[in-house]
């Protein structure tokens, strides 16, 4: 049973006022493997985890986490599924310590306390109640208590949203130790660079569907994509692109900070400088490299605000 996936999911389709915000998608994700999912807001990418989590009732479809049916399971998964929501779920009045006991008091086998205390540098707001703490130490009590059962699944949200880079690391620090205890990890988050890092499989969502999938290697290579970046005076984009020509894409993704995909070789580098020096323009934080995991999510997905 322990080859079988984690969770798989065919074929659902999830409708809010007779519209499907989840349409025909299918996901499978393994044990001892980090699996993100992601998509812009409004993806449907939330809605599939809630089905998952069985939260929702599917409306077509199947889902099977563990092999069980989230819905009519749920009893059975409750003590092998930890979940970690982005706004927490979390009671206001309590402090973090004694949530956590009373979490630990459900679980036949469960983590220790004071090893979570140490990796999550919970000690230090202990006596503190969850309505006091910053949202940060909000997202790391409720990874906490996602992790407390020692689940063979665990869900997480946003993990590291509102969190400092210490705190950050030592998170993906604990991701990538679940995942080789064999641990599934499905992860959902808007940080590029996170699921870059971390997740062996990735899934891209858009209007309901799955658009894109693979590894991270097998989703950002193209021996021929390079990407340019450099900061300079706004409203610089339409001479740039006049400037290298049309096989290569230049957007402003921030005022003053441009970025160009496509064959960019020293060729393009020198254009460009051209371009900058005949409109008395000063270029800086030029770099050149590989496309980023962001990049292809923005190709694939636009660059409009949702």
């Amino acid at each position: 049973m322990h080859d079988s996936p984690a969770v798989e999911i065919s074929g659902l389709v999830k409708r809010y006022d007779g519209r499907a915000v989840v349409n025909g998608l299918d996901l499978v994700a393994h044990r001892g493997q980090v699996t993100a999912v992601l998509g812009p807001n409004g993806a449907g990418k939330t809605t599939t985890i809630e089905c998952c989590e069985g939260l929702r009732t599917p409306d077509e479809g199947t889902v099977r986490v563990l092999g069980l049916d989230p819905v009519a399971d749920a009893r059975l998964l409750r003590p092998r599924v930890g979940v970690m929501l982005q706004d927490g779920g979390l009671p206001t009045a309590v402090r973090p310590r004694a949530l956590l006991e009373h979490l630990s008091r459900m679980y036949a086998d469960p983590r220790s306390l004071d090893e979570l205390d140490e990796r999550l540098g919970l000690a230090a707001f202990a006596r503190t109640s969850v309505r006091r703490l910053s949202g940060g130490q909000r997202q790391r009590l409720a990874l906490a208590a996602a992790l407390v059962g020692r689940p063979e699944l665990v869900f997480l949200d946003e993990p590291s949203a509102g969190m400092d880079p210490q705190s950050r690391h030592a998170v993906w620090e604990l991701v990538r130790e679940l995942r080789d205890d064999g641990v599934a990890v499905v992860l959902t988050t808007h940080l590029m660079d996170e699921a870059e890092d971390l997740a062996d499989r990735v899934l891209v969502v858009d209007h309901g569907e799955v658009i894109a999938e693979g590894t991270v290697r097998e989703l950002v290579q193209d021996s021929s994509d390079r990407t340019l970046r450099f900061e300079a005076a706004t409203g610089l984009a339409e001479h740039v692109r006049t400037a290298l020509g049309d096989e290569l894409v230049v957007t402003e993704p921030a005022p003053g900070s441009y970025t160009v995909t496509g064959a960019v070789d020293p060729d393009v580098v020198a254009r460009l400088a051209a371009e900058a020096a005949t409109r008395d323009v000063l270029l800086t934080r030029l770099t050149v490299g590989r496309r980023t995991l962001e990049d292809v999510f923005l190709d694939l997905t636009g660059r409009n605000l949702r």
